[in-house]
């Protein structure tokens, strides 16, 4: 199996000199390389999700799933034979769940219910809201998903809630707490309760009836292992980025497949994932959506740039 050096050293390989003493990388000829390795391998095609958070400190502006990923992922399916279904490799902090939905839906459109999602290392919050959207999610002993609480303001939706419950519950039992509460919850606009209520109810919602439609379709306990599963995600951990394994997952009752099942498809999964993350380490690139074809749209964090 090919680790991160042998990758590196497949990289370093194909560097050329730009002026006296700075050289670049055909980083993209390896990373393209690899996913048509991987495509016609399983006979599918394939899509690559990729952030490179991980890798930079100052965060741009396209880190995360956002609404600006429909152009990407529409770039990405063009020209592609929608007959043979989708392999969806993803890296992701999480996002918008609404424009995850919109990808949901836009993909689902595309390739029906023929959709398996690949985490070679983590997709988190609504990164694991996607992987409800799979028939399956192959995970190694190496790969996480994480907690779909929402966030409001970097703070979690539950604590918010809990604060205002605790609010509510004192100052009946001692009024003479008022305005130690109202300094507290002055932080807060008038109808912030309301909205991470209606924040917690969204997550449950979504990741609940993708698992349902796609994950579970056709089962006759559909119903029952969704609300299991979105019981145990939609929490708070007490961190949003706890860290849910393999074996977590397979426990909460997810359709995982395991990527060391088959040597050959870890090999390129994971293969793919280390020329990514070293091409985000070598240059400005903070996301890469990809096909098996070389249509790619990157995106370029402190600058916010996109190029087709």
């Amino acid at each position: 199996m090919a680790s991160w050096t042998d990758i590196f050293n497949e990289i370093d390989d194909t560097k050329f000199l730009i002026n006296k003493g700075v050289y670049g990388y055909r980083t993209d000829e390896i990373i393209k390389k690899y996913i048509k390795k991987f495509a016609d391998m399983r006979d599918r095609n394939v899509i690559v999700y990729y952030s490179d958070w991980l890798n930079k400190t100052i965060k741009g502006p396209n880190i995360d799933i956002n609404d600006n990923d429909m152009v990407a992922f529409m770039n990405a399916v063009y020209g592609l034979d929608k007959s043979k279904g989708l392999d969806l490799i993803i890296h992701t902090p999480g996002g918008d769940p609404l424009a995850t939905e919109g990808i949901v839906k836009y993909l689902h459109k595309i390739f029906g219910n023929n959709i398996e999602i690949f985490v070679p290392h983590m997709a988190m919050s609504a990164g694991t809201m996607l992987v409800c959207s799979s028939k399956c999610v192959w995970m190694g002993k190496h790969s996480f998903l994480g907690p779909i609480d929402p966030q409001f303001n970097g703070v979690s939706a539950y604590n918010v809630k809990k604060e205002f419950e605790e609010a509510k519950k004192e100052l009946v039992e001692e009024p003479k707490t008022f305005r130690n509460w109202e300094i507290r919850l002055f932080k807060y606009s008038q109808a912030a309760y309301y909205l991470v209520t209606d924040y917690i109810k969204l997550s449950s919602k979504l990741a609940s009836e993708w698992l349902k439609k796609y994950m579970f379709e056709g089962d006759s306990l559909a119903n029952s292992k969704s609300r299991k599963i979105t019981k145990k995600i939609n929490v708070n951990t007490g961190s949003h980025a706890k860290h849910f394994d393999r074996d977590s997952c397979i426990k909460f009752g997810f359709n995982v497949k395991c990527l060391e099942s088959d040597s050959k498809i870890q090999d390129v999964v994971l293969s793919i994932y280390y020329a990514l993350q070293i091409c985000g380490d070598k240059t400005s690139m903070c996301k890469y959506v990809v096909n098996q074809n070389g249509k790619a749209f990157v995106g370029h964090g402190i600058i916010g740039m996109q190029r087709g």
